[in-house]
């Protein structure tokens, strides 16, 4: 699966528990054209260097 899109809906309008991450919100794509919506830390997509247009990692 390839990264689509990667949105940040945090505008803080919602507040986060005290030590709770930011999370984003990835909308992944398949060869098919199939897609797949999920929510990961903000912190754990950059540890990685993950961005729009790369493979996901298998191991998620």
């Amino acid at each position: 699966m390839t990264i689509k899109q990667i949105f940040d809906g945090d505008y803080g309008c919602e507040e986060r528990k005290p030590g709770e991450k930011a999370k984003v919100s990835v909308t992944l794509v398949d060869e098919e054209g199939n897609e797949k919506f999920i929510s990961v830390e903000d912190e754990w997509l950059t540890e990685k260097g993950l961005d729009v247009g790369d493979r996901w990692p298998e191991e998620m």
